[in-house]
């Protein structure tokens, strides 16, 4: 009994090097997969985001939805198309895209992180004008002529601005910011955000200590098989050519590529189904995933 108690301990003294380097610095995690599903996850990463803000970290929440999205639509006898891995997305898809990110899911996470003892605000790229989107166009090359041509997948964009100011004083005041991948254009038109996109964009605005994506997977694999724990950026490029990062895994990796580029400090490609991940990944020595940062 009293080993465990000093096995406690020693994890504590472990993370006080790490409290003391991060506290008082912005640390943005982009939440989704089954960590957004599975109860137990939920609850845990609720806790851990508290416990986080509590020892004077500024923990951001951007959160996706795809699954919560489809399953509503199927409901509502809507049919779902995919061009790329993204939902084409026409005026009526976007009502729902709204109405469940901004809606259902974003205060579902606030309600877990407020019931255990935190003060969550919710909210979309919308509120404060903090996200300035314009439309994504998508290139493809047509099979035929094989000449570049331009898919529309309707009300689907990319960030073209942050202004963070809302999210600074919603951290200044105490507040955990929760945001849906939701923004908008100068003409008003509301556009659906890829939210590691929205995430790692948010992070560079902020200048954050780290972002930290959640996803269902280990992080990124060699050929073999093996966990790579720390990518080079100056080493991504080639990972592409050699067939090392492939699929889902290049968007992830570029995205965490672009923030380090707009001021973040390190980028981290965690597995969300882990318990505590994002504990783990700050407060201890070794870490877990994979982190991609400037190292030469």
């Amino acid at each position: 009994m009293m080993q465990e108690l000093i096995n406690k301990a020693n994890v504590l003294v472990e993370a006080l090097p790490w409290i003391r380097q991060f506290y008082g610095k912005t640390i943005v995690i982009k939440y989704g997969g089954n960590a957004m599903v599975e109860e137990h996850l939920k609850e845990g990463f609720a806790r851990d985001i508290i416990l986080m803000k509590y020892i004077g970290l500024n923990p951001v929440v951007v959160h996706g939805g795809g699954p919560q999205i489809g399953k509503v639509l199927e409901a509502m006898g809507i049919e779902t198309r995919f061009e790329q891995g993204m939902r084409v997305t026409d005026a009526r898809t976007m009502d729902v895209v709204e109405m469940v990110l901004g809606g259902k899911v974003n205060k579902e996470i606030v309600n877990n992180i407020n019931k255990h003892g935190g003060r969550a605000v919710g909210l979309t790229g919308k509120d404060g004008n903090l996200l300035t989107a314009r439309k994504l166009e998508m290139k493809t090359i047509n099979p035929e002529t094989l000449t570049p041509e331009i898919i529309d997948i309707g009300m689907v964009g990319e960030v073209a601005e942050v202004n963070p100011a809302i999210i600074i004083s919603l951290e200044e005041a105490g507040f955990i910011p929760v945001i849906a991948p939701v923004g908008v254009d100068g003409e008003g038109r509301t556009y659906n955000i890829n939210a590691d996109l929205v995430a790692g964009k948010i992070a560079g605005a902020l200048k954050a200590e780290k972002l930290i994506l959640l996803t269902d997977v280990e992080g990124v694999k060699d050929k073999s098989g093996n966990l790579l724990n720390t990518i080079d950026v100056a080493d991504v490029q080639r990972l592409i050519d050699n067939g090392t990062l492939t699929g889902g895994m290049i968007p992830k990796v570029t995205c965490c590529v672009d923030a380090i580029a707009d001021g973040v400090a390190k980028t981290h490609i965690v597995d969300g189904r882990m318990e505590h991940a994002c504990l783990l990944e700050i407060f201890t020595d070794q870490g877990v995933g994979t982190a991609v940062a400037k190292y030469k």
